[in-house]
């Protein structure tokens, strides 16, 4: 784990001495198998429910039950396809079932292995990479901070602050030997129990686990916290780069180079490349090779279009090019790709029981959440400053 720093977050610190972070909770010797095993139809591939929903922006948009925001899920993750560095407005907690593997975030590698946590936040680009020879079984929990923000306790911000106050050494990965990783897979089952959440006691008990889930990270991280600075200096940053975003989104099709995308943000071409990369982690050239060909794979799928036309539709002047740049990030070529996804329609269509089908209102970007946070936030950011 990475350096601590003194927690200026005073009002939990002060409740937390007689439960340190640092000595893992005792349990039974065998008590928690090392390895979780999960119904094989229960498991989704990461790649192909992810990397649809990533825009131009690089922002996953997740379709949450609206009345409930948040989601418990399986997904397998192999080393042919990788999911393209990404980031989201919701906050995220994974559970390596099995394998081992890489959670690449900005432009640092960290290890994750079996039995680990990873904790990510909403302004961070990242991905998970496998490094085992045999795909990765992930348990994953999506869910909006709003769920938590919106009970209008004066505390409630409180059980954010391991998400809200990530910087440049925040340690993501909460090890297996601490313990703290079973006891928050237990409450993710429970959370999943409890989907779809359509009665009042069904919304009650999912609430109840999730600060439940969100105390043991509090406790976790009490001699850990970032800045304010950090987190706004962030949102800056995304900020400056949202017209470029904008217009990739609107402008598929044209060339555009390094001069141009920096003009587009209003900065030099060196500044912007190394602005570019700390905040998403990829080159820029990079990032928008992995964003016309998620376009791309989107065309493949759901129209009858040439090759030729489809590459020039994404900004690729040549065909062949089109091809090897598919080839690389994607791991087949477009042909064979648009003939697995028509051999494998049924099942590729098929939705978690929970999940409500992907729509276009589902997936319209929220541009307001991204640069106000909530009074609570606020407050708590001002009490990390002081």
């Amino acid at each position: 784990m990475a350096k601590s720093k003194k927690s200026s977050l005073s009002s939990i610190d002060s409740r937390r001495r007689d439960f340190p972070a640092t000595q893992p909770p005792q349990h039974r010797s065998g008590s928690f198998p090392r390895r979780i095993q999960l119904p094989r139809d229960s498991c989704r591939n990461h790649f192909d429910l992810v990397e649809p929903q990533i825009n131009a922006e690089g922002v996953h948009v997740w379709p949450f039950d609206a009345p409930c925001p948040v989601d418990v899920l399986f997904l397998t993750v192999d080393d042919r396809h990788k999911v393209r560095m990404n980031r989201h407005r919701y906050f995220e907690v994974l559970y390596l079932c099995s394998g081992s593997a890489n959670c690449r975030i900005q432009d640092r590698l960290l290890p994750f292995n079996q039995g680990d946590l990873a904790i990510i936040g909403s302004t961070l680009y990242h991905r998970i990479e496998c490094r085992s020879s045999a795909p990765l079984t992930i348990a994953a929990l999506f869910f909006e901070p709003d769920l938590i923000r919106c009970d209008g306790a004066s505390d409630s911000a409180e059980y954010l602050a391991p998400f809200l106050l990530q910087d440049e050494d925040f340690p993501h990965i909460v090890p297996a030997e601490t313990g703290v990783p079973r006891q928050v897979l237990d409450l993710m089952l429970r959370i999943r129990s409890e989907l779809p959440a359509s009665s009042t006691r069904g919304r009650l008990a999912l609430k109840t686990y999730m600060k439940m889930l969100l105390m043991q990270l509090v406790n976790q991280y009490a001699s850990y916290a970032g800045t304010a600075e950090t987190y706004q200096r962030q949102q800056y940053n995304l900020e400056r780069l949202r017209p470029l975003f904008r217009y990739l989104g609107e402008n598929c099709g044209n060339q555009v180079q390094v001069r141009e995308a920096s003009r587009i943000c209003g900065m030099s071409e060196s500044h912007f490349m190394s602005l570019f990369k700390r905040v998403t982690g990829l080159s820029f050239v990079t990032y928008l090779n992995h964003f016309r060909i998620e376009r791309a794979q989107a065309l493949l799928a759901k129209t009858e279009e040439s090759m030729a036309d489809i590459s020039q539709q994404v900004g690729f002047c040549d065909q062949s090019y089109f091809g090897t740049v598919f080839r690389r990030i994607v791991g087949m070529t477009p042909a064979i790709y648009r003939r697995q996804l028509r051999t494998n329609a049924s099942a590729d269509q098929q939705q978690p029981y929970h999940m409500p089908p992907l729509n276009t209102v589902a997936l319209a970007p929220q541009r307001g959440n991204s640069r106000v946070a909530s009074a609570q936030e606020e407050s708590l950011l001002r009490k990390a400053r002081a």
